[in-house]
């Protein structure tokens, strides 16, 4: 299968690149950047750097013909391409919406233009704390946080309406392994406020599980990413 995948240098990103070189079952990584997407460090054993084609946009949510023609005949898409909450405070709420909402639905209407394999999966990396429900008062970083839940539904919509599979993932606070100060902090977002701490390198492989697999439900939330993570564990 041919991959997308958008945000290729970010903090998930990269990850996914990573370990989508090692799956036998893609056949080809489009890395879409803002910038070139070098072949990552720390190789698993059996990866094909040959698989990376990077494609660089100056901006998510224009594409010109040359890039939409990258898109053609890909199985599915990973969007990874937002401004997280500890970002979003550095940013006004024009270019947060434009970000995380308006360069999601460009990105998959471009995707859609271009030709693509039947079906095509479309996942969308979002978090636990996104809101659909726009009258729901909540606790903290309301505005942001029903923006994000704004954006699901309008991804979710637009897939319906251009035949496309959809789900959005919807993990807690990402850390890197090994981050102990990072892991900590989820640990007591964990107790606090019931907000559970994943690992970019276990979020990845359950994002990577459900486009190659197809998906099981949508939404994605902490506990099914970790139950999918659990299960490729132990199908190894």
């Amino acid at each position: 299968m041919k991959l997308i995948i958008s945000g290729a240098t970010g903090f998930v990103g990269r990850e996914l690149i990573r370990q989508s070189l090692s799956r036998r079952e893609i056949s080809s990584v489009v890395a879409l950047a803002r910038k070139p997407v070098p072949v990552p460090d720390n190789l698993e054993d059996g990866a094909d750097p040959a698989k990376l084609r990077s494609v660089v946009v100056e901006d998510y949510e224009r594409y010109s013909d040359e890039v939409i023609k990258e898109f053609a005949d890909a199985s599915a898409c990973i969007w990874t391409v937002a401004i997280t909450p500890s970002k979003s405070k550095t940013y006004d709420s024009d270019e947060l919406k434009r970000v995380c909402q308006t360069c999601a639905l460009a990105g998959l209407k471009a995707m859609h233009q271009s030709g693509l394999s039947k079906p095509f999966r479309f996942l969308y990396m979002s978090g636990a704390g996104g809101e659909r429900d726009q009258t729901k008062k909540l606790a903290y970083m309301q505005e942001y946080m029903r923006m994000r839940g704004d954006t699901e539904t309008k991804v979710l919509a637009l897939a319906k309406e251009l035949d496309v599979e959809v789900t959005v993932a919807k993990p807690g606070l990402v850390v890197a392994p090994g981050d102990m100060l990072k892991s900590a902090l989820g640990t007591v977002m964990k107790w606090t406020i019931g907000l559970p701490h994943i690992t970019t390198v276990d979020l990845s492989a359950a994002m990577l599980d459900q486009v190659i697999n197809g998906f099981d439900k949508e939404p994605l939330m902490p506990d099914d990413l970790r139950k999918l993570v659990s299960k490729a564990q132990g199908g190894k």
